[in-house]
């Protein structure tokens, strides 16, 4: 039997959205009444968000591990890859400051790992984490890329059965409750606004009755946007459902721009400056179905987002990109907000100028170019790559310059198991690469692969592995690593080229 929520009104609530959904059509019909009443009750008006993932996950992106909704009683959301490293999904907006955000968590596969709820999320690993541990306590933490510090901290048994954990975020004072008992907090140093989110880290768990409401003195007291609340409405032929519902906002679709004719050996050119420092969105848009750009397309520093089809951040390979820039084409000061999907895909030679990624869906990039296309990364950053942030899939040469990575799996990596294999080169220019990883660039050597690095910072991480080398294949088997560090001819680099701190 499943506990019983120590909060009553989130149960009531609850039971509410369920008896909404099981009215049947002629049920309805004669119950329009009835219906406005159960829609406005008290005891939900503060509520800004909550989800019991009854009517499955639409309200969440996903980040890394395999998430889906499964029966425990009754419905759970669980992250079932306990080898993931960092497994995450958000919800909520990333303008939301004083809040309360709880749910119940249980660890399935903890071993040496954590999971646990998120506020204030202001990015893929920027955030307030109120966690589990496998060692046998729950801890506070401030989490920025692989600095964490820890808030306050209790011992918890029974790990494998259900707690509520909750957070309170409020100003600069920051507070951690497991089952209803204050384990510590402190003062905030990160970010003031940021999302919700449920994480896992080296472990399996279950997630269940996810609600957020104003902290005691907010003035937040309704639900900022419909992507957070449930709405139930009577259809027309009278039958009563409650699902999540989405803000109704213009959707940039297919966007071509006008552009010369270009071609496939002439290297493009960098229009803008790079920008070292991430830039704040001026605005946002959902992207429903890829936007291909043929010439020149500059964003203007808004946030472009991934919404329906592509409103998904998983590792899914066959997934399609926010943007597809045709051979020759620019791509400048552009966000990537959460979801991105697969990011950006190059069908020749481009220029990616000051392109930030938020939290890196599949791959931040995949360059698809024939023998002899060039393509430039100029400036901008990512966050948040479960796996590769640059993916090679076609030849020719790759330079990225000006660019800040974080929370990733490799920077860059030629395709080891391509059906069609070329001989690639990359080269790395100034590049800062923070917090723990597999490796910085990964090549094949025995069809010829490149990398030459300069101006290499790595933060955070004095064992990272710079240049790995592989045996790579055209079978779709997965390659074989076959040594490492720099050799002069395929990994060409010196001591002075990588600078560690």
């Amino acid at each position: 039997m499943r506990h019983a929520h120590p909060d009553d009104a989130m149960a009531a609530s609850r039971r509410r959205r369920r008896m909404i959904t099981g009215l049947g059509a002629a049920g309805a019909a004669g119950a329009v009444t009835a219906l406005v009443a159960v829609l406005v009750p008290s005891a939900s008006a503060s509520t800004m968000f909550d989800d019991d993932f009854e009517n499955g996950a639409g309200n969440w992106s996903k980040s890394g591990g395999a998430w889906s909704v499964v029966t425990d009683g009754s419905k759970v959301y669980r992250q079932s890859k306990a080898d993931s490293g960092l497994a995450r999904v958000f919800a909520g907006e990333t303008s939301w400051s004083d809040y309360s955000v709880q749910a119940r968590v249980k660890g399935v596969d903890l071993g040496s790992g954590l999971a646990g709820v998120a506020a204030r999320a202001s990015g893929s690993s920027t955030m307030y984490r109120l966690a589990l541990l496998g060692a046998g306590k729950a801890e506070l933490q401030a989490v920025k890329g692989s600095a964490v510090s820890v808030l306050g901290s209790a011992p918890v048994s029974g790990l494998n059965s259900w707690h509520t954990l909750r957070i309170d975020v409020s100003g600069s004072t920051i507070k951690g409750f497991v089952d209803g008992t204050a384990i510590g907090g402190g003062a905030g140093t990160l970010a003031g606004t940021g999302r919700i989110g449920l994480v896992t880290s080296f472990a399996a768990a279950e997630f269940d009755d996810v609600a957020v409401s104003p902290v005691a003195g907010s003035t937040a007291t309704a639900a900022p946007s419909a992507t957070a609340t449930r709405t139930a409405t009577a259809s027309p032929t009278g039958t009563a459902t409650a699902s999540p519902t989405r803000t109704a906002t213009a959707s940039p679709t297919r966007t071509a721009t006008a552009s010369p004719t270009s071609t496939a050996t002439a290297a493009p050119t960098a229009t803008a400056s790079a920008s070292t420092t991430w830039p704040t969105p001026k605005g946002q848009k959902p992207v429903t179905a890829t936007i291909e750009v043929t010439g020149s397309f500059d964003g203007g520093n808004l946030r472009y987002y991934g919404s329906g089809a592509l409103g998904t951040a998983s590792q899914d390979e066959s997934q399609g990109p926010l943007f597809e820039l045709a051979d020759g084409a620019t791509l400048s000061n552009v966000i990537l907000g959460d979801p991105a999907a697969d990011g950006v895909h190059c069908k020749g030679s481009c220029t990616l100028t000051n392109v930030w990624w938020e939290n890196v869906g599949e791959d931040a990039a995949t360059f698809k170019g024939g023998t002899s296309a060039v393509y430039a990364v100029n400036g901008g950053g990512a966050k948040g790559a479960d796996d590769k942030v640059f993916q090679h899939n076609g030849g020719g040469t790759l330079t990225i310059r000006n660019f800040q990575v974080s929370d990733y799996g490799k920077l860059y990596r030629s395709c080891g198991n391509c059906k069609t294999q070329y001989k690639r080169a990359v080269v790395l220019q100034n590049v800062v690469a923070t917090g723990k990883a597999k490796a910085l660039v990964g090549i094949n050597t025995n069809f010829g692969d490149t990398a030459t690095l300069s101006g290499v910072t790595v933060v955070g991480h004095p064992s990272l592995k710079i240049c790995v080398k592989f045996k790579g294949n055209n079978t779709g088997a997965e390659p074989t690593e076959i040594g490492t560090g720099a050799d002069g001819t395929s990994c060409k680099y010196s001591e002075s080229d990588i600078t560690f701190q």
